[in-house]
């Protein structure tokens, strides 16, 4: 008798030792939120300074997400994930011992930048572990989690502010991250290391970029648009964007080729990418604050109605993620998004109702669109260039994510401020907040369904 050998078994602890790392940085975009009445009163930190502890991690992030996957090819990808998981954890634990908003803003810069190291090489890691159908399902997981973690910081950031203390936020996460580092250096396999030169320049330049304009905006709202301040961030921005577009086009390494924005799916996955997680998550700093210091809610229920998210957004990207698959990605990214914009607008009852209860209408319609657009953006990206620059697009996408949500918090929080003190002050200053995210959720949604739109999506429309 012939025997058939059983096919071999797929080894998933490769996208365990990823999702891991990725739920860790994630998680720090969200899970300070909460608890930041708390931290401005043992640490003294006014609204600037708030603003800032849950910003400058999201602007490292995206800033040097870019230079990192450029790092990453000379390097190699796994050393260079490893690497940031155990600069991550240090600069967690220094978190955790801050003594002041300055030492706990330093802290945070670098966990970004080790964030930074992490995210630009977790989808390279994944695409070189796994193929075929089994490169879908580990990119599928990969998004659930990379939604999931921003969705669970929020609560976890509460329950632990209240019952055990906001230095807790940051304890509570090492074991974790040390299980992360086994992991990772056990089962992830190394890249081939290229010998293209570090585009030095333009990782200055886009960083620069992405950090004046969020001090401008910031800054703008705390000391004034006219502040000084405030006019040499934008003067910087207005340098360094035309520098950085001047070096790639120079460049004969550059870490992102000027000729990928000539391709309209990868044009339309940026527009997506920062239109939905700029609306999702760009007024959850305020929302927490307006729910605490004028609702009165404490940090465990405001974590449980912000949470509202969590359920409808775990419930969609588990339950119908792997059919989102198989219809046309403009349809689902673009009217995911339009949907998110839809729920933002749904914030305007507020104005009539000051009450927790205003905001969950908000909070589930966007927690719907984003669980459609979390598990399917990661495969779109990738796919939306050529095999080459397939670690370039994902790094570009993820880039453009965390840029809209460091924009975001930035604007919102500026929206917020700028109506004054007191409760009908704050409502107005959410309202309009919600306003701008609603618009701009609608405006990227109707971008991306035309960008990415297939053939038969333009035979179909004559």
């Amino acid at each position: 008798m012939s025997s058939v050998a059983a096919p071999a078994r797929t080894n998933w602890l490769p996208l365990v030792a990823s999702c891991l790392g990725t739920f860790l940085l994630l998680i720090y975009t969200t899970i300070v939120t909460v608890a930041l009445p708390h931290i401005g009163a043992d640490l003294h930190a006014g609204f600037g300074a708030l603003q800032w502890i849950v910003d400058v991690f999201t602007v490292a992030l995206a800033g040097l997400l870019l230079g990192m996957g450029s790092l990453s090819d000379n390097l190699g990808r796994k050393r260079l994930y490893l690497g940031g998981l155990v600069l991550f954890t240090i600069a967690t634990l220094s978190c955790g011992f801050a003594g002041s908003a300055t030492t706990l803003i330093i802290a945070r810069a670098v966990q970004g930048i080790a964030g930074a190291a992490m995210f630009a090489t977790i989808l390279p890691l994944i695409g070189l572990t796994y193929h075929g159908a089994d490169r879908a399902r580990a990119f599928a997981v990969w998004g659930t989690v990379a939604g999931i973690a921003g969705a669970v910081g929020t609560v976890a950031g509460g329950l632990l502010a209240e019952f055990l203390g906001w230095r807790w936020i940051f304890f509570c996460s090492l074991p974790l991250a040390l299980v992360a580092i086994v992991l990772a250096a056990r089962t992830l396999s190394e890249s081939e290391r290229s010998a293209n030169r570090i585009d030095y320049a333009g990782i200055t330049t886009f960083t620069l970029a992405t950090t004046s304009l969020t001090f401008a905006v910031i800054h703008g709202g705390e000391a004034g648009w006219g502040a000084p301040g405030t006019l040499i961030a934008l003067g910087v921005t207005a340098v360094t964007v035309p520098l950085f577009v001047l070096v790639e086009r120079s460049g004969r390494h550059p870490m992102v080729p000027l000729t990928l924005f000539g391709t309209r799916r990868f044009v339309g996955v940026l527009v997506v990418a920062f239109g939905y997680y700029f609306a999702t998550f760009g007024a959850g700093p305020i929302m927490s604050l307006w729910l605490q210091e004028h609702i009165g809610l404490s940090p465990t229920a405001t974590s449980l109605v912000l949470g509202a998210q969590i359920v409808v957004f775990f419930m969609v990207s588990a339950l119908i993620s792997g059919r989102l698959h198989s219809l046309p990605p403009g349809r689902v990214l673009g009217g995911a998004t339009v949907l998110i914009g839809l729920g933002c607008a749904t914030a305007l009852l507020v104005w009539g109702w000051a009450s927790w209860l205003a905001l969950v209408p908000a909070l589930l319609i966007t927690g719907l669109g984003a669980g459609m657009v979390s598990p399917v953006f990661p495969a779109v990206a990738i796919a939306a260039v050529p095999p080459s620059y397939g670690g370039t697009a994902g790094a570009a996408a993820n880039s453009s994510r965390q840029f809209g949500l460091a924009l975001g918090i930035a604007l919102c929080g500026t929206l917020y401020t700028s109506q004054g003190p007191g409760l009908g002050n704050a409502t107005s200053g959410l309202v309009l907040a919600m306003s701008v995210c609603a618009a701009l959720a609608l405006v990227s949604g109707l971008a991306c369904a035309w960008l990415l739109r297939t053939r038969r999506d333009a035979a179909g429309a004559r």
